[in-house]
């Protein structure tokens, strides 16, 4: 070999290493080491105003997602090599040990405005975010250890380069415009964003084992086609052939999109049970923090009086607004649970966390759907 093709081979030698050196790989800490900055983990990283995910780090997204004040996400999973996550038939996925959620909560902007909307059509490419076009506010990571999952808050600075760990949550005021860029109409909120103790607070499922587990990593949440690929792939067939998830049965449980248009009664049965399972089933479930209430919104439920409908309050208070039963059927401004949805009084407003302000257009499709209902209590 002469000195020319030498040269070369070390030329392309420490091309690759440099490469190589840009990108570390996914990297896991034990409790107790858990780093201050996010980037640690090697989760995504930020390249050409891009938050870009890791090799093995797949983008995953909901049929209908959780509200939090409007905020968009960009959820991701990674699961070790030679592992995979198996299913159970209350549609929970198991992921093993070492696996790593997140979860980036952020809002659309035009210039320095940051825009309330619903529609998230135009978030993602098959890479990442455009920071351009965001403004990062938390990652919440959970992470698969040993004795079991671990929530970690981290806030994102204003420079978008970097976020970092608050054990103790934190507070931030935003103000918001309307989508259509009306500058008329705006809303100042205080996006909260919870502590350990608070996040324990919708993550334990399981008041007796006292275990945390994942709130959207269910089957009928999953089970929709794999929008950020902007192709017609199913999301679950996809992630079984990345090795994310292992065989699944040919008939599984699917959720609805609470934002489609519905032509029938069974339509906005399914469609109004499914915004209140994400958003309150994790709760209201007989083994969850919401069980005293015996109000029950997981979709699991068929007992239509533990599902709320002439059912009074186990507790009176300022939580009724004066309403008697939690759905009234075909009234749905004489109900409990639409009176609580709307509510912004701390002593009243349901859920408790994760908002500061009204959904709107879920408390619409709610009162949609409890006014359709026929018969009285």
């Amino acid at each position: 070999m002469n000195r020319n093709s030498v040269g070369l081979v070390v030329f392309l030698v420490l091309f690759v290493l440099v490469l190589s050196g840009c990108q570390k790989d996914v990297t896991l800490f034990e409790k107790g080491s858990f780093p201050k900055r996010l980037s640690e983990w090697n989760v995504f990283f930020v390249k050409n105003n891009s938050l870009t995910l890791n090799e093995g780090v797949v983008a995953y997204d909901l049929n209908t997602p959780l509200f939090t004040d409007y905020a968009h996400k960009l959820r991701t999973i990674w699961v070790p090599a030679d592992k995979s996550g198996t299913y159970s038939e209350n549609s929970d996925i198991e992921l093993p040990i070492g696996s790593i959620v997140t979860k980036t909560f952020f809002y659309p902007r035009n210039g320095e405005q940051l825009l309330m909307t619903n529609d998230e059509s135009s978030d993602f490419n098959s890479v990442g975010l455009d920071m351009a076009n965001v403004r990062l506010i938390e990652t919440r990571l959970m992470v698969r250890l040993e004795n079991g999952w671990q929530g970690l808050p981290y806030v994102w600075n204003e420079t978008q380069d970097e976020a970092f760990l608050e054990i103790a949550g934190d507070a931030i005021s935003l103000n918001l415009s309307s989508a259509d860029g009306n500058k008329k109409v705006r809303y100042d909120i205080q996006y909260s964003i919870p502590d350990f103790n608070q996040c324990q607070a919708c993550h334990i499922e399981n008041l007796k084992t006292k275990e945390m587990g994942l709130i959207g990593v269910k089957v009928r949440h999953l089970n929709k086609a794999y929008s950020h690929l902007h192709k017609s792939l199913d999301q679950l067939e996809h992630m079984v052939k990345l090795g994310i998830l292992s065989e699944l049965p040919n008939t599984l449980p699917m959720n609805s999109d609470w934002k489609i248009s519905h032509s029938n009664q069974t339509e906005l049965n399914h469609k109004a049970r499914s915004y209140l399972d994400i958003n309150c089933g994790h709760c209201h479930n007989p083994t969850g923090a919401g069980d005293t209430s015996g109000l029950f919104l997981h979709m699991g439920e068929t007992n239509l009086l533990k599902l709320g409908r002439c059912k009074p309050p186990v507790a009176a208070g300022q939580g009724t607004g004066g309403r008697l039963v939690s759905i009234q059927p075909g009234d749905a401004a004489g109900s409990i649970l639409s009176y609580r949805m709307q509510s912004l009084d701390l002593g009243a407003m349901m859920p408790e966390l994760g908002r500061s302000t009204v959904h709107i257009e879920g408390v619409q499709v709610i009162a949609e759907w409890i006014d359709a209902m026929e018969g009285g209590c």
